[in-house]
């Protein structure tokens, strides 16, 4: 059995590049953050690191000259959670990560894998397994060259059509 090093250590390890592919309209809908922010009590402007500590994880990387891009392919119009994440993406711009949007009907060309990844450096891919209602169930540590290229390949694809996040205009 392959251990699967966890994401920050991934990220720790890494020189170059990570790359983020999400691809559900939805994710743990009962994140108690999206549960305030359903209810309008959530103020983003006084989130902490400790309730945010992705972003700690994303500046320190990035400081040290690693690229982290994140993609994303959403429906349109899009679903409350991913008008959520577009609410909180400039934290994720502001600790050095580059978040790019693509409407899912311009990804109909595209080969896509069947699960949302992480692409590290190029040659790590750690695969990210949700349940039917977007709960996370694990992560899956890939070897297989074909794979990671087909990833790679895929986030590309998507990256070069997608639109930046301070461009995006959610519909």
């Amino acid at each position: 059995m392959i251990v699967v090093p966890s994401i920050e250590d991934l990220m720790a390890a890494c020189t170059a590049s990570a790359v983020h592919l999400e691809m559900r309209d939805g994710y743990m809908r009962d994140d108690p953050r999206f549960i305030a922010w359903q209810e309008h009590t959530l103020d983003l402007s006084a989130m902490t690191e400790a309730e945010r500590p992705w972003l700690a994880v994303v500046a320190s990387t990035t400081q040290r000259g690693v690229a982290v891009c994140r993609a994303r392919i959403v429906s349109e119009p899009i679903s409350d959670y991913v008008r959520f994440e577009h609410d909180l993406t400039s934290a994720n711009e502001a600790s050095g990560e580059l978040v790019r949007w693509l409407p899912r009907r311009q990804a109909t060309s595209i080969a896509l894998p069947g699960n949302d990844f992480w692409l590290f450096d190029g040659t790590v891919l750690l695969l990210n397994h949700f349940d039917g209602d977007g709960n996370f169930i694990d992560h899956e540590l890939v070897r297989d060259p074909e794979v990671i290229k087909l990833c790679a390949t895929a986030f590309e694809a998507v990256w070069g059509r997608a639109i930046p996040h301070e461009e995006y205009r959610p519909v």
